[in-house]
């Protein structure tokens, strides 16, 4: 009985659009392995099936069990949580200026992308247990201090990316609650008054992609050479684009070698598969927002509600920085695009997230589970 109501409730847009945005991420890492018209390594692709397998299989376990589990494990994923991103911090080795994985090996696991994964359900908790309470200025601190601690710690990695995202998802969860919209306005206002001292605790790389965001012809050779070299690699594809085995900026590596699977793969994309590949990316993220509000819209409880807001304000975030920085219209942060970046852990937790919204969705109507 689970069985056939599991599957006739499953959201099987949410689940084919999330498919679709893993293989054309596929398409597009394979893409850039082509030099000069010659196929230089596989590898990369070949690990993003892998963990694109591992992510799938992460995504239906998470879909078959009761999301409202996660809400008991709160203590212990944070813990974990905070525990890895210390052990980051005090035993990784730096790589490109930055502490950021934990090396197992056959594997790099990156702790901040776990740790946007439990700061949603951490929230989704206390929103929900104190949702009556929360007009008080108490409880608006107290979920602040839930995201505040993870973001310092990922700062002093530094990530500035992922401190963006959790608190992106910390504000689309608030905003969802009863808090008010005065103490958030209030907050804002605040942040608004410390920017000049937070800019001035960046890392001096961190401030110079900064600066050429708002001039990048400041130093078009230097800070502002990548910014530069997408947008023009976004217009070299023009309508159709030059095809997945051609394509002058990525292959002769105007654009990063290493970067191009990673922070500016839709700039690739669009170089690829033109502007008709980057709106058909666009469509299928817009198609993935809108399944996930549904999901939350129709959640049988407030942590279901409050689950599914955070997936989707934290993958919201990540579309919007990622297209944004590759258009030239956002500060270069790092921040992946999920489903399409080349990241083993990146593509593992936004697999399962989707596994948690796929939880949320198929227990909509309580007395289908009961018994």
């Amino acid at each position: 009985m689970f069985k056939s109501r599991f599957w006739k409730n499953f959201d099987w847009i949410l689940f084919g659009v999330t498919v679709a945005l893993v293989v054309i991420g596929l398409l597009v890492i394979w893409s850039t392995s082509f030099k000069a018209t010659s196929l230089s390594s596989s590898s990369d692709v070949i690990r993003q099936i892998i963990f694109g397998a591992g992510g799938f299989v992460l995504l239906f376990a998470a879909a078959r069990s009761d999301y409202r589990l996660w809400s008991k494990l709160t203590p212990w994923l944070y813990g974990l949580m905070v525990a890895l991103l210390v052990i980051v911090l005090v035993s990784s080795k730096a790589v490109l200026g930055a502490q950021r994985w934990i090396n197992f090996g056959f594997f790099q696991f990156q702790p901040s992308e776990f740790a946007k994964l439990v700061v949603i359900i951490v929230l989704a908790k206390f929103f929900s247990d104190h949702y009556d309470q929360l007009e008080r200025p108490k409880y608006l601190l107290l979920s602040l201090v839930y995201a505040a601690v993870p973001v310092l710690l990922v700062m002093r990695q530094p990530d500035l990316g992922t401190a963006l995202v959790i608190m992106a998802t910390w504000l689309g969860m608030a905003l969802v609650s009863r808090i008010r919209k005065r103490y958030l306005a209030g907050l804002a206002l605040i942040g608004l008054a410390l920017m000049p001292f937070m800019l001035s605790h960046l890392k001096d790389y961190q401030k110079a992609r900064l600066e050429v965001f708002l001039n990048p012809q400041a130093d078009p050779l230097g800070a502002g050479h990548n910014v530069i070299q997408s947008t023009i690699t976004i217009g070299s594809g023009q309508v159709f684009g030059r095809g997945l085995a051609a394509g002058s900026q990525s292959q002769l590596n105007f654009l990063p070698q290493l970067a191009q699977h990673t922070d500016f793969v839709f700039a690739v994309l669009n170089e690829k598969m033109g502007f008709v590949g980057g709106m058909l990316l666009l469509i299928l993220f817009a198609a993935l927002l809108w399944r996930g509000l549904v999901v939350a819209y129709r959640a049988q409880d407030r942590f279901g509600m409050f689950l599914a807001t955070g997936i989707v304000s934290m993958l919201l975030f990540h579309v919007v920085i990622n297209t944004g920085m590759n258009m030239g219209i956002a500060p270069v942060t790092g921040i992946p695009l999920p489903f399409v970046s080349y990241g083993g852990t990146s593509l593992l937790m936004a697999l399962m997230s989707i596994g948690i919204l796929e939880s949320v969705a198929v227990r909509r109507k309580k007395l289908q589970f009961e018994g």
